[in-house]
């Protein structure tokens, strides 16, 4: 059997110009989970540079940073795999079809409340496939992007596996492996954090969840706020 870690990005730069960069907080929480990793490894006696079978990460800047991050702070050398289908969907995209007008950029917490409650409605008319936002895929097309990942792992690996992604491809994961339903994996998606760890078990038919959305390399009074979610 083996075991599948999903990380979600670090904190990217909501509100700016470009999303797609972490900010210098988002850097942080990736070298914390690299030190974290690598200082479990060497109590446990077993720290490698490799301890991976592969790392599979999106196509996105924020994913790469992160894992460099990650890299940087546990002294791994892996070449990760680029996938597309571990890449997040648009969110302008998608609030675009609840919401034609430009959303002025957030900045009060009515106004984030605001976007996230907008975001909600628009995930939601997708996912049932009455919308199609321009230039993303289909609900149906994205999620075989994610579970085309999920496949590769099952048929060519019996290790461990890490995928640095983002929270709609790691919601989705979920949401896939427990059959849970569109409304379930919304709000998965909506509640997951920055450089959290998701871990799956998996053998050659199937993946089955043992952990979402933890934190443990934040988890000491000196690191609590460091805890963010977009």
């Amino acid at each position: 059997m083996g075991n599948l870690y999903l990380v979600r990005h670090g904190q990217a730069s909501f509100g700016a110009d470009d999303y797609d960069q972490l900010s210098p907080r988002g850097r942080e929480q990736g070298l914390r989970l690299g030190q974290y990793w690598r200082d479990k490894a060497q109590a446990a006696g077993s720290y490698e540079t490799a301890p991976f079978d592969a790392v599979l990460i999106g196509t996105l800047k924020r994913h790469r940073q992160t894992w460099e991050a990650m890299a940087e702070g546990a002294g791994w050398n892996h070449t990760p795999l680029v996938w597309p289908g571990l890449d997040e969907y648009d969110s302008h995209a998608l609030i675009a079809t609840v919401h034609p007008e430009p959303l002025a950029k957030p900045d009060s917490p009515e106004m984030y409340r605001h976007h996230f409650r907008l975001l909600r409605d628009a995930l939601q008319l997708w996912m049932a496939g009455k919308t199609q936002p321009q230039g993303m895929p289909s609900y149906a097309d994205f999620v075989h992007g994610v579970t085309s990942a999920l496949d590769h792992v099952r048929q060519n690996h019996s290790g461990s596996v890490l995928f640095v992604s983002s929270g709609g491809p790691i919601s989705t994961a979920v949401g896939h492996i427990l059959g849970a339903p569109a409304e379930t994996t919304i709000e998965l998606n909506l509640r997951i954090r920055n450089t959290s760890l998701t871990e799956f078990a998996f053998t050659p038919k199937r993946h089955m969840l043992v952990t979402y959305n933890t934190l443990p390399h934040l988890d000491s009074a000196a690191h609590a706020d460091w805890i963010t979610y977009a």
